[in-house]
């Protein structure tokens, strides 16, 4: 009998120890569930023309005379050409988000809101609002939105540089839509590099995370953001155990700078690199794999103005060790444009300083700024909704050196006849664009009611829009 009773004892004891060695998320949920938003984004799919079509275009006999006026070749496809006209139609997609001040600052992933006419807040509370996005930055895959509200809890912010593998963290989203679905787990690894994703150290963890989770927050035990959730490795579309999440002081810096001025601002060296293997240590006579092979130099770019040579193996970066290739970017990134900095190279099994003057890393696009705007706030549009920039000299390469003109925001005709954000404006009426100024200045000498031809380029498809200018 005393033997029975020390059995149960000795196992209610085991239980408790087991007990109190797990974490209780209850309280983090209660007091942090409020501050998590459900995000839902509604894109137009223009495709009203025939099949194979440009978008937004319809196919009629006035716009095959609008065309032979102004003496541009119908092709397959155009309108007026034949092939059943296809509707629009309204795409949806859910992501989640986490409030990060009391007047209605919201932090999200870039991808969650991409190429979106209309996004929508909803709150923990069921209110909804229509965000206005501040600006996105597919970099880092951050984007800053803005609602109209005031009094609303916000995260606190800890520090992912604290975070230490094997420690507890948890997710709140929403999954599939099923909004403030918190799930837990475990860091497993920082500081990873993924293709493609030069500017982020990603937090590993093995937290389930599913479609709608992302742009998430990201929690220690303590109840402070640590990161944003933003991808997953799976090969059926659900979670694996494998899910990245975009550090919090990444996220706070871009959005900052979104905040600030509209776009991000990224120190540049204009240099290819590549990692270096076993093999390749070999032949430069190098004892490890450490450091960023140059693979290659830009003409009179930072780098090269520096003394900088393909074939150097950069090891140091303004006092920051360069353990692996993917360091380099982000040391680089994170350097105000016009520092002067010291890089420590192996040249030919010597070691050398160089002092080079950080360039500003080039625009692709990648940063989406909200459309600038008047003193009076009012969005400024040209005559037939379009809000545009000057493409920058590396989008220009991607044109193979053709001017052009980036849509920032587009509004009115122009969003009726099917130009979006993103596309690039190669022209008007058979004249090349060169600038905003001389476009709207074309733009604003048409009278209302004629149709102007805008020759649009989106991928690797071009053709003219016509759009009809109103008043």
């Amino acid at each position: 009998m005393l033997k029975n009773w020390l059995a149960v004892l000795s196992f209610c004891l085991f239980s408790s120890a087991q007990a109190q060695g797990l974490p209780d998320f209850t309280d983090l949920a209660e007091k942090h569930g409020a501050e998590v938003v459900n995000i839902s984004v509604t894109q137009s799919v223009h495709n009203n023309g025939p099949v194979g079509a440009f978008p937004g275009m319809e196919g009629d006999e006035q716009m095959q005379e609008f065309f032979k006026r102004f003496g541009i070749p119908l092709m397959p496809g155009m309108p007026g050409q034949g092939g059943a006209p296809q509707p629009d139609y309204k795409s949806q997609s859910l992501g989640s988000g986490f409030i990060i001040s009391n007047d209605g600052y919201v932090l999200t992933n870039a991808h969650v809101i991409n190429e979106a006419d209309e996004v929508i807040v909803k709150l923990a509370d069921k209110r909804e609002f229509k965000a206005k996005i501040i600006g996105a930055d597919k970099r880092t895959d951050v984007a800053l939105l803005k609602i109209d509200a005031t009094g609303l809890p916000k995260v606190t912010i800890g520090d992912s540089a604290k975070l230490k593998v094997g420690e507890w963290v948890a997710a709140i989203g929403s999954p599939f839509g099923l909004e403030n679905t918190m799930t837990a787990g475990i860091v497993s690894a920082k500081g990873r590099a993924l293709p493609q994703e030069n500017f982020v150290p990603f937090i590993q963890t093995d937290v389930a995370i599913n479609p709608g989770n992302s742009g998430g927050p990201l929690f220690n035990l303590a109840g402070e953001v640590v990161g944003i959730n933003s991808q997953i490795y799976s090969r059926s579309g659900g979670s694996m155990g494998l899910s990245f999440a975009i550090p919090i002081d990444v996220a706070i810096d871009v959005s900052n700078q979104l905040k600030a001025n509209g776009k991000i601002t990224r120190g540049w060296l204009g240099i290819a690199i590549q990692e270096i293997t076993k093999e390749l240590a070999e032949s430069f006579s190098m004892k490890n794999t450490n450091g960023a092979l140059v693979a290659g130099v830009e003409k009179n770019g930072p780098a090269d103005k520096g003394g900088l040579e393909a074939g150097d193996v950069i090891t140091k970066f303004d006092g920051k060790a360069i353990g692996v290739s993917a360091d380099l970017p982000r040391a680089v990134g994170a350097t105000k444009p016009g520092k002067i900095a010291t890089v420590e190279i192996l040249r030919k099994g010597s070691v050398k300083t160089l002092n080079i003057g950080v360039g500003e890393m080039p625009s692709d696009g990648s940063e989406t700024a909200a459309p600038s705007t008047k003193p009076n706030g009012k969005v400024e549009a040209n005559k037939i909704g379009l809000t545009l920039k000057e493409l920058t000299v590396q989008q220009k390469k991607k044109l193979n050196g053709k001017n052009g003109l980036l849509v920032v925001e587009s509004v009115g005709a122009a969003a009726q006849a099917g130009i979006r954000r993103g596309d690039v404006i190669l022209g008007l009426n058979n004249n090349e664009s060169q600038s905003v100024e001389q476009f709207n200045k074309q733009i604003n000498a048409v009278a209302a009611g004629k149709t102007v031809a805008v020759l649009v380029q989106r991928g690797e498809a071009t053709l003219y829009v016509p759009i009809k200018v109103t008043k």
